[in-house]
């Protein structure tokens, strides 16, 4: 890239990250410090705004930069993304956000400990929803590199590897200064931001085509190199039956996953009611809906104007098609309107990318202080006031260098296909044990904590064993090849694992059924009778 568009992409970087600063600081200097203002933001935010959020958290750099590299390379496979991405939604809305809001106080562990043993549970299911948020955190880092990797003309390993580390530096100071409020805030403003660039984007290959989808779709088509194929199924997961039992197993964790994911479900504790809850899930399903349909324009916009060989050799996982696509949009290299919309996009995705990582950096700090250091304190001692709040904070630090490290190692993959890991994980860990808790009279504690191991430890160690750590030249380790399990994703054997291990737990469980708790619980859940 020129150097004009180095300055004004770095220049308009400084401005969000000094807005977003700005935020944090102002809310540090006005927050009480309590946990419930640290965690939830004191639950004082609308639906509206908590519904800007939830959509600000929620379309990440796997929506915005993996989503349309994957169509702009694979048609028609890679709109799946944006299908299961939306369909999951359905899920949230119609089976956890109120029950969540009303069981919960902050975290998972919450609604699944109000009618168990609350030790077990809480490190089982704070130990899944860290291993879940560090999974999508190595998502956000590699696109974080992808995309200074193209401003900086994609010769500089060393800057890449200093982008990572700032952003897990940046999202490290977001959480432990502003909690929840700050974060909320900058979601809104990211959420609006990328709508806003989303749909001038859009515009803009509309009006390049004279507003005909035909003939986007064709010139799409006839670039790609397959011709009527790029825009039928099976372009990626067709042929062989591994890779149409991975697009299955795809489908399954997009759809099951984001009803787990800890950073989704910590903000329905934000608002003050679950009629709030659902209020803004309903807002951020229109939001998000607006989005990925417009992702497949931007994808196969990319794929028409640019051509898929020329994304493929800026970026082999092809998470860089949307800044290219604006580039020639407005005008070409060297152009000023290309400079001025390359420099916005790159801002707008790199803005993305600070917004959602630091919700989900706050997500996994509450589980490792709100459940797995409340749980492993010496019994009987007295907390500190606030102590939580320290430990959070000193948590974030923790899992930013967790997150650096596996985005270093990471730098090369397709950042929508690692998010689709992340979501396998929360689905087959976290989901069916929050669903047994909410919905089975029977469940108890073996149960919960044999649902969330019997199914984490299989998907991390599918994941381990399969093609993307090893064996494959897109691989992590391409030099070596250690892999026996031939999926690329673990959700189609791990996911009913989970449910599997959850109910031979219960039924072999020698402890009986509370069955005041689960009618307390079942009450509160429906009623919101003694919600916090």
């Amino acid at each position: 890239m020129t150097n004009d568009h180095q300055m004004l992409a770095l220049l308009l970087f400084s401005v969000f990250v000094a807005v977003t600063l700005g935020i944090t600081t102002w809310v540090s200097r006005n927050r009480r410090g309590s946990a419930e203002e640290f965690y939830a933001g004191g639950r004082l935010f609308s639906p509206l705004e908590n519904g800007f959020a939830i959509a600000g958290d929620y379309m990440s750099a796997a929506s915005f930069l993996g989503i349309s590299g994957l169509i702009a390379l694979f048609g028609y496979d890679g709109m799946l993304y944006s299908v299961g991405f939306l369909v999951a939604w359905l899920v949230v809305l119609l089976l956890v956000a109120e029950l969540v809001r009303n069981c919960g106080r902050f975290t998972l562990a919450d609604v699944v400990a109000a009618r168990m043993a609350e030790r077990p549970v809480r490190i089982a299911a704070g130990t899944s929803s860290v291993t879940v948020s560090v999974l999508y955190l190595v998502a956000q880092m590699v696109g974080a590199g992808s995309l200074v990797a193209l401003l900086l003309g994609g010769t500089s390993e060393a800057a890449r590897s200093w982008t990572v580390i700032g952003v897990g530096a940046l999202m490290v100071i977001y959480v432990s200064l502003g909690g929840m409020r700050a974060t909320t805030w900058i979601q809104i403003v990211k959420a609006v931001l990328l709508m806003a660039g989303t749909i001038a984007l859009t515009v803009l290959v509309l009006l390049r085509f004279h507003g005909d989808f035909n003939e986007l779709l064709a010139t799409a088509a006839e670039r790609s190199g397959h011709g009527r194929d790029f825009l039928a199924p099976g372009l990626r997961y067709g042929g062989e039956w591994t890779a149409r039992l991975d697009f299955i197993s795809l489908g399954l964790a997009l759809v099951l996953g984001t009803a787990g994911l800890p950073h989704i479900l910590s903000r329905f504790y934000t608002v003050p009611t679950a009629r709030a809850a659902r209020r803004s899930v309903v807002w951020s399903i229109g939001l998000i809906g607006g989005f990925y349909l417009m992702t497949i324009v931007l994808g196969f916009g990319a794929a028409a104007i640019i051509g898929p060989d020329a994304v493929r050799a800026s970026n082999a996982a092809g998470n860089t098609a949307v800044p290219l696509l604006a580039l020639d949009l407005g005008g070409g290299a060297g152009s000023t309107g290309g400079t001025v919309l390359f420099a916005i996009v790159a801002a707008i995705a790199f803005a993305t990318i600070l917004a959602v990582v630091a919700g989900i950096t706050l997500a996994s700090s509450a589980s490792v202080a709100h459940d797995l250091y409340a749980s492993l304190r010496r019994r009987g001692a007295r907390a500190k006031p606030y102590s939580e709040v320290t430990v959070a904070r000193i948590a974030a630090a923790g899992i930013g260098v967790a997150a650096i490290g596996l985005g270093l190692l990471a730098r090369d993959l397709n950042v929508a296909f690692l998010v689709g890991l992340a979501f396998a994980v929360a689905a087959s860990a976290n989901l069916p044990v929050l669903l047994y808790s909410l919905f089975w009279r029977n469940f108890t504690t073996r149960g919960a904590v044999w649902s969330v191991y019997g199914g984490l430890v299989p998907a991390v160690l599918l994941v381990v064993f399969s093609p993307v750590v090893s064996g494959s030249p897109e691989a992590l380790f391409p030099g070596v090849d250690f892999h026996v399990f031939p999926l690329q994703n673990p959700g189609l054997v791990s996911i009913p694992l989970g449910f599997l291990a959850g109910w031979i737990g219960t039924v072999t469980s020698s402890e009986p059924p509370d069955a005041a708790k689960h009618a307390e619980t079942e009450v509160r859940a429906l009623t919101g009778a003694g919600a916090v």
